[in-house]
């Protein structure tokens, strides 16, 4: 939709803006989501996804880690992503253990459908929204992921390799 001509210039000064600074807010913005959701599960009672994930991992591993294993070690690579993301250091090996573990987070959907939706498959939980929501996430890793070679976004359509809409 094209704007009115007198409203352009506020245009560009806003998507300008957007572009320089859109993928450093996403990385803060994913990286205070994964270090707080990694603290609150070194804490007992904080995670309300805690119990769900210690399950999952259960399940996954055959019963080889306990939960007294595993939620500390989930705790410190969801806090370790959280802490690498923020400070934007080795966003390659920080991005590789996000997505390892996206696959895992997405789990609890299959292994206990009945604690993750109401109605199958189209009515989730609170803790299936919980689940779901990880999608966003990945999708917005997936941006960042982008940057890390240098790339960028760009406010300019001429520089676009997509075509606007």
């Amino acid at each position: 939709m094209a704007l009115p001509s007198r409203l352009d210039p506020i245009d560009v000064r806003v998507t300008s803006w957007m572009a320089r600074h859109g993928i450093t807010i996403t990385r803060i913005a994913l990286g205070v989501v994964f270090f707080w959701f990694g603290v609150i599960k070194f804490v007992p009672g904080w995670s309300p996804a805690a119990e769900l994930a210690t399950r999952t991992i259960d399940r996954l591993t055959f019963g080889l880690l306990s939960p007294a294993i595993s939620l500390p070690l989930l705790a410190a690579w969801e806090t370790l992503i959280g802490l690498g993301l923020l400070t934007a250091r080795s966003l390659r090996a920080t991005l590789a253990l996000l997505f390892l573990q996206m696959p895992g987070t997405m789990l609890p959907l299959l292994f206990f459908p009945r604690e993750t939706f109401i109605a199958f498959p189209y009515a989730p939980t609170f803790e299936g929204q919980y689940i779901v929501k990880n999608l966003v996430l990945v999708g917005a890793a997936i941006v960042v992921g982008a940057t890390v070679r240098g790339g960028q976004l760009s406010a300019d359509p001429a520089r676009s390799t997509t075509p606007v809409s």
